[in-house]
């Protein structure tokens, strides 16, 4: 970077968030298939996850696949899980050698068994690990989170565990899939796309956001740097002066 506060760590995000966008624009640009625009972004997350080991960024992310993407075609489903599948288990060796830890967020049941046996293997392969911590969105919707969060909390106002005057904002986080985490910092969002995608709605209510143009597949250290020397310049007040 060319600021020296950007390189600062008191200056970079705890928790970067991205919205994977834009490898099926890629791959109409390059004329080739959607499946080489999903395989050369999968290329990019093992990019990104190296770019915050690097940089000393304890926590990462990823909107790897949302409850609205069930909608996608059957073929275009079946091949991303198949990929995430053959992710898992080709990335293991090398999430172990570079010491970063894998957690998972979503409805998780909804994977097929193939993906759920392999990511619990890895999440409880990596769970020592301490580099980094990665965050697989699967099947995730945060509006499906926040409804079961406050179904939870219902129940339990129900069979006499908890009175209505009893939730507050910590508790109802402490219901979420990311309960235990930290929240979001920085949210960045590829292929220039200026919406959210029911992404982290909770969590990233004082997060930084930053948009860029380039499609997730050409993501890489300098939109990277990018983000994070505009990340440091920005004063956060968090609603106070």
């Amino acid at each position: 970077m060319s600021s020296d506060t950007a390189t600062d760590p008191q200056k970079l995000p705890q928790h970067i968030a991205i919205i994977m966008d834009g490898n099926g624009r890629w791959a109409e640009q390059h004329k080739v298939s959607r499946s080489k625009g999903h395989e050369n972004g999968g290329k990019t997350v093992q990019r990104v996850i190296d770019l915050c080991i690097e940089k000393g960024i304890p926590w990462l992310t990823l909107y790897a696949f949302s409850t609205e993407n069930w909608g996608r075609s059957k073929m275009e489903v079946n091949y991303l899980m198949n990929m995430l599948a053959k992710f898992l288990e080709e990335r293991l060796p090398e999430l172990m050698q570079k010491n970063v830890r894998l957690h998972a967020i979503g409805e998780l049941d909804m994977l097929p068994s193939k993906c759920r046996k392999r990511l619990n293997h890895c999440l409880e392969a990596t769970a020592g690990n301490t580099a980094l911590n990665a965050v697989l969105a699967l099947s995730y919707g945060s509006r499906q989170e926040i409804t079961a969060a406050a179904r939870k909390l219902a129940e339990k106002v129900q069979r006499g565990e908890l009175k209505p005057a009893d939730i507050t904002p910590e508790l109802f986080g402490n219901h979420l899939y990311t309960a235990n985490m930290p929240d979001p910092d920085l949210l960045i969002r590829t292929s220039g796309e200026m919406r959210i995608s029911n992404y982290l709605l909770w969590q990233i209510s004082y997060a930084e956001l930053w948009v860029t143009d380039v499609l997730w597949p050409d993501f890489g250290r300098a939109e990277l740097d990018a983000a994070l020397l505009d990340f440091s310049s920005r004063n956060r007040r968090f609603g106070k002066r």
